[in-house]
């Protein structure tokens, strides 16, 4: 059940660009959550784009500068490893850095930052119930089953 939440200054990433670039990021997480890409998983995994207009974001609490992103990617604790974690990182950002047009050498590509947050096991709820993440893995396991 992971969520992705990806924040923009406003005009940031071209309108025609933002579909794609959402479900690219979904395919990415499920590649590094090890989650089959079926339908069942794509419609558990939310992705929200957030647009700041212009005067309600500030660098160094000032308005202005250069566009920042930030994709906030929300897992359940233990659905990543540390190698996991870094390819994740690295993916997502290409896939920012490519649909933003910004050069992946530039100085502008270090301003997209990817936070991972994993929600302890307990503590995610779903249909008035705690999500366990043995649930989980035991769905993906059908779905890969199913596929093959």
């Amino acid at each position: 059940m992971p969520m992705i939440d990806v924040t923009i200054p406003e005009g940031a990433i071209a309108e025609e660009k933002s579909a794609p670039l959402l479900d690219e990021l979904v395919t990415i997480l499920l590649r590094a959550e090890r989650a089959p890409d079926t339908q069942f998983f794509r419609d558990i995994t939310w992705v929200y784009l957030r647009d700041i207009p212009a005067g309600r974001f500030a660098v160094g609490g000032r308005p202005g500068g250069s566009p920042r992103f930030r994709v906030d990617i929300t897992v359940p604790q233990g659905a990543l490893s540390q190698r996991r974690k870094d390819i994740l990182i690295a993916e997502v950002h290409a896939a920012v850095v490519a649909a933003a047009g910004l050069d992946p050498n530039s100085a502008q590509a270090l301003h997209v930052w990817t936070l991972i947050r994993e929600v302890p096991e307990g503590n995610w709820g779903a249909a008035g119930q705690a999500v366990q993440f043995e649930n989980l893995k035991g769905a993906a396991a059908a779905e890969r089953a199913a596929a093959n």
